[in-house]
């Protein structure tokens, strides 16, 4: 178990934890929540051994292996897969091992104890997974989102978010006692976040997590730890649990604090009353000491709650605007333009709250973009109502701001451009004091933006949007750098907000309290969703498996559609003196039945013809598995009874050959069942 008794932990000169304990027991599933800044990282920093506690005492299993998801932007040239195999720690050291013991024997092919350790590495490497290792990293791969044909391409061909989705694969990949994740939804669509919960629910070690995303933390905790005040407090239960019993918490302590400051200013009255008099004088006395021993209840210091709203809009045209037979993508230099949705037609009207959904890469930031004006249409129009006014917040908050610009001269820019809309905040104060409601308050107003956290610069994106009165919300994923208070905070405002929202999240919590109706970006249409968010998240499952499988048939069936289409060819080509160009064809003359049992009998027969030779590699591959398989359960066998290390060593490599060996028919056997099924349509 993870035991931290009166722990005291710093940062510089900050207190972040003073006289902590907690115990989390082996198996639990953690959720560690607090205030940003409060020193969760700092406490994850401890809890891997980058920190030592500044006070106290901290331990945990020294045997338990940990996992975590590395920080820093993977850079290699590995294939994806390669890369997320790597991951699995204890078995790239068994492979080591292996690799060093395997030398040692070729220079002492005699020695008994080389042989041994041998036999020994075999056998932990079968017990570590190698035979399955990569179709357990492909199928992490595959779940956060990515396409079969990625499987094989350079890590650093894949932008920075996909590649901290690697970063994620890879951590998921090892082997763990206790696995830390800070934040692991924040690069995730949905559908990864939906496949990502399912696998958490499985794990079996101990696991905490960092999150911001209410029902994530609800549907993978049982126990919630909350950084408070420079205190850690356990609760029972996952994160909607905690807020029940904290709010009952807060209220009970409120209550005894209002008792006893009622018990206090009650004795002190008696106190300044007869403390003079002699004959009261030794009752007096007695209060005083009273009033000295009472351990003091300590007030409810709330933390500071971040609130803000959206001005009323100046005007909401009605439609909002039109998109008819559109066509949305994007161009790339040099490149035909790559379209991504056909087909749209849809109109956004005054007041509609609309979710956008959609699985992973379907299109829905396409959309978006294009409604923004960041994009044009492909193809179609798109008609915008008169005095439409725009507010975008982009998922990537740096699209829209200025790294080596501070939040004050972001808002004289934004001001200056906006004229006169905004003659009422036009003086620096002005600015400085609007920036002050957004928590930018003192030298944070003349901060690099580059230099800030992602909150704050989401909060800045907010600030900037609130002060142009937008009647068009257009929000891709607001909340992935914000906290649960402010998250809370933007529900709140968009739920006031008179104007038309459209919003595509991965949080399900901001999407139920806001949205009154969703639109499904996928197969290159944008639809009505008719259901929840719960027979949504049944769709994307059923979506996602069957994107994986149509990719996955596909990549196997390349090599057989060639050929496939090549004999067809063949077969079907006209002879030469037929292919001279002919008049336009008359109608086909109808078909009596008996010609088409001709017709049928012929081209069974001629299907049969080109399974012939299928069957036969099929039948063959079956055969050497069965003999390759009955081999390897001898070996298996020997292995398990006492045999000379010259031997066992043999033995060893020969079971490594046949693990090798079965894998190889196993793909083959695959591949020809598609093949047969191919020629059989």
């Amino acid at each position: 178990m993870i035991t931290l008794k009166n722990v005291v932990l710093r940062r510089s000169s900050k207190v972040l934890l003073d006289g902590a304990s907690v115990t989390i027991n082996p198996g639990e599933k953690v959720g560690l929540v607090g205030r940003n800044g409060a020193g969760k990282s700092t406490l994850f920093a401890l809890f891997n051994g980058s920190l030592h506690e500044d006070g106290g005492d901290f331990s945990m299993p020294r045997q338990w292996r940990l996992a975590q998801v590395a920080q820093n932007m993977p850079e290699t040239e590995e294939t994806a897969t390669d890369f997320v195999v790597g991951g699995d720690t204890r078995l790239a050291e068994i492979r080591q091992a292996l690799a060093d013991l395997e030398h040692k024997h070729a220079e002492a092919p005699d020695d008994h104890d080389i042989g041994m350790e041998l036999a020994h590495a075999y056998t932990e490497l079968a017990d570590a997974g190698e035979h399955d290792a990569v179709p357990r990293a492909q199928a992490l791969i595959l779940g956060l989102g990515f396409k079969v044909h990625e499987l094989d391409q350079p890590v650093n061909s894949f932008s920075g978010g996909w590649r901290m989705r690697l970063q994620l694969a890879r951590a998921l990949m090892c082997p763990s006692d206790l696995l830390l994740l800070d934040e692991p939804t924040n690069h995730l669509d949905l559908d990864a976040l939906v496949w990502l919960e399912s696998w958490l629910q499985r794990y079996a070690g101990t696991m905490i997590v960092i999150s911001h995303d209410r029902e994530f933390l609800d549907a993978v905790t049982d126990v919630t730890l909350h950084i408070e005040q420079a205190g850690l407090n356990r609760y029972g239960g996952n994160y909607s649990k905690f807020e029940e019993m904290r709010a009952l918490q807060m209220e009970q302590q409120q209550q005894a604090y209002a008792k006893q400051q009622d018990k206090i200013a009650h004795l002190q009255k008696f106190i300044d009353r007869f403390k003079a008099k002699a004959s009261k004088a030794k009752q007096a006395q007695s209060r005083v000491k009273a009033l000295e021993r009472m351990e003091k209840v300590a007030p409810l210091l709330a933390e500071a709650d971040f609130s803000f709203e959206f001005k009323e809009p100046d005007n909401i045209p009605n439609p909002m605007l039109s998109i008819s037979d559109a066509a949305f993508g994007y161009v790339q230099e040099d490149e035909p333009a790559k379209v991504i949705l056909t087909g749209v037609n849809r109109s956004v009207l005054a007041g509609q709250r609309i979710g956008i959904l959609g699985a992973n890469g379907q299109g829905k930031s396409t959309l978006v973009k294009t409604i923004a004006r960041e994009m044009g249409a492909l193809a179609g129009t798109v008609t915008e109502g008169k005095g439409l006014n725009i507010g975008y917040f982009a998922q990537q908050e740096l699209d829209v701001l200025h790294p080596a610009s501070s939040p004050l001269e972001h808002m004289v820019r934004l001001a200056r451009d906006l004229g006169a809309s905004s003659r009422e905040r036009s003086t620096e104060q002005d600015l400085r004091g609007f920036l002050g409601s957004f928590n930018f308050s003192g030298d944070m107003v003349k901060q690099p933006v580059g230099t800030m956290s992602g909150g704050e610069k989401a909060r800045l994106v907010l600030a900037m949007m609130v002060w142009q009165r937008p009647n068009l919300l257009l929000l891709d994923e607001p909340t992935n750098h914000l906290d649960l208070a402010t998250r809370e905070a933007l529900a709140v405002a968009l739920n006031e907000f008179e104007g038309t929202l459209m919003l595509v999240s991965h949080d399900r919590a901001l999407l139920r309290s806001v949205c009154d109706e969703f639109w499904l970006v996928g197969r290159g249409k944008v639809t009505d969703f008719d259901g929840d968010l719960d027979d949504y998240q049944r769709y994307l499952l059923d979506e996602a498996k069957r994107q994986r499988e149509l990719a996955k048939e596909a990549g196997r069936a390349t090599a057989t559609a060639t050929a496939s289409a090549t004999a067809t060819a063949a077969a079907a080509a006209p002879a030469p003196e037929a292919q001279a160009p002919a008049p336009a064809p008359a109608p086909a003359p109808a078909v009596s039945s008996r010609e088409q049992r001709q017709l049928d009998a012929q081209e069974r027969q001629q299907r049969q013809e080109r399974q012939k030779p299928i069957k036969r590699e099929l039948a063959k591959a079956e055969a050497r598995m069965a003999a390759a398989g009955t081999e390897r359960e001898q070996i298996e066998a020997r292995l398990a009874q006492p045999l000379p290390p010259a031997e066992i060593a043999e033995a060893g490599k020969r079971l490594k050959a046949l693990n090798e060996e079965i894998e190889g028919l196993e793909e083959l056997w695959l591949k020809l069942t598609d093949e047969l099924e191919a020629t059989g349509a």
